[in-house]
């Protein structure tokens, strides 16, 4: 009987769904659930602020004068940044910093009250942050997320492959599901057609998130510095171009300058020079890392787009440099609009519910895989496809996998120690052989 390699292929892209799904489909429910949450940053961060807005003024203080009450009441903590409060009647926001703890201090920009303060790493989108980038868990929580994004860009694609029709008659199942042939088609449908509306977004989340990663966004700086060192040496009499890397491998780390143990010298033309840019807030103003005598203006805006850094004289307040966004390096500039398009502001209210639209489908597709699984797994086996094996399909497949091994180490890393791992001791195993669907070695 001769084989017939399209269902080979078709069973054998269908037994690394199935696995890669076994292994994805919990941490992509997480973070499903924490990007929804964090896509609304922005508004809860309003909400936070509502009471500190609108206060009843009577004169006004100067930066330095709130600075110092903010030093004065915490004492034992260093400062850190200065950011420009949006109207008069607003509460000034300095930040301060004990070890690597900061916190963020309000101050009445008129009678210098405290009126609150709060730690930085345990505020609630803080927290949402860190567990939606490494599930709190640092930096072995970080690989497992990273992880789980490598699989599941094989997931996305090995799954367009098995929703792509061949014998559909009409778009039925296709392009929405059937909803009267019992509740078999109707749990395939939802995960396959759901699959395809949203998995072009899907791919977008988990590739623009690479930067971010740990092992992938290692790779990435390096080869950025790289690229900014062999540019300095070409161009060595060039003018000054910013090249700071504007994204962290870790979710926790801020954009917050090195704390100073003195009070800083903020002259208030400083503070009005800073505002007459009219940068999109919020805008932390804090003394330059790498100019002496120089104050960094940043603005810290989520719409990356938007940003912009300035340098202004600590002593007159004049305006020596403004970098925008548009003079960043192409490779900061792509992974700013990615970044700003997966958190949601890129473009408004409509990025945020394209958001919650891929975030809500990835849920489903998730509840709807578990469902399927669990209506057919054998009692005593995990229920993977069975396998039609042939050598061209193998030949196929094996290509696919390498070249994604190439673009993404820690797939390829993962990949290699699961390979040993059947070879060396499942395969050999009778019980675990049976129970995973493996072939005999």
């Amino acid at each position: 009987m001769t084989k017939n390699p399209t269902a080979s292929l078709y069973r054998t892209l269908w037994r690394w769904h199935f696995y890669a799904g076994i292994f994805c489909l919990p941490f992509v429910l997480l973070l499903a659930i924490s990007g929804t949450v964090y896509l609304f940053k922005p508004q809860w961060e309003a909400w936070r602020d509502a009471p500190y807005r609108d206060l009843a003024t009577l004169g006004t203080t100067t930066a330095e004068e709130q600075i110092a009450i903010a030093l004065a009441y915490f004492p034992d903590h260093q400062f850190v940044n200065y950011r420009l409060p949006q109207t008069a009647n607003e509460a000034v926001i300095v930040t301060l910093q004990k070890g690597d703890e900061p916190i963020r201090v309000y101050v009445h920009p008129s009678t210098l009250e405290i009126l609150h303060s709060a730690p930085v790493n345990s505020e609630f989108m803080q927290l949402i942050k860190r567990f939606h980038g490494e599930l709190l868990a640092g930096d072995v929580g970080s690989v497992l997320v990273e992880l789980a994004g490598c699989w599941a860009i094989v997931l996305v694609l090995t799954g367009l492959y098995l929703w792509w029709p061949r014998n559909a008659h009409g778009m039925a199942g296709i392009l929405y599901p059937r909803l009267r042939q019992g509740a078999r088609i109707f749990w395939r449908d939802v995960h396959a057609v759901t699959g395809f509306w949203v998995a072009g977004f899907t791919l977008f989340l988990l590739i623009s998130g690479l930067p971010w990663s740990l092992v992938w966004g290692s790779v990435l700086k390096e080869l950025r510095q790289m690229d900014s060192h062999a540019q300095h040496q070409t161009h060595s009499h060039a003018p000054h171009q910013m090249s700071t890397q504007d994204w962290s491998l870790r979710s926790n780390e801020h954009h917050h300058s090195t704390p100073h143990h003195l009070l800083p010298y903020l002259p208030q033309a400083l503070v009005e020079n800073a505002r007459a840019l009219q940068f999109a807030p919020p805008v932390e103003l804090s003394p330059a890392q790498d100019r002496p005598g120089t104050w960094a203006v940043k603005s810290q805006a989520q719409n990356r787009p938007l940003r912009a850094d300035a340098w202004l004289d600590a002593t007159t307040g004049e305006v020596l440099e403004i970098k925008t966004f548009a003079q960043r390096k192409p490779l900061d500039r792509v992974i700013g609009v990615g970044i700003a398009a997966h958190e949601g502001q890129l473009f408004g209210w409509l990025n945020q519910l394209l958001g919650v639209f891929t975030t809500v489908g990835l849920s489903l597709m998730c509840i709807s895989a578990f469902v399927l699984w669990r209506r057919r797994k054998p009692l005593d086996a995990l229920g993977a496809p069975p396998a039609l094996p042939d050598p061209r399909t193998g030949t196929v497949v094996s290509g696919i996998i390498v070249l994604l091994a190439l673009l993404l180490p820690l797939l390829a890393a993962s990949l290699l120690f699961i390979l040993l791992l059947e070879w060396l001791i499942l395969r050999r195993v009778h019980s675990a052989r049976q129970w995973l669907g493996l072939a005999k070695p």
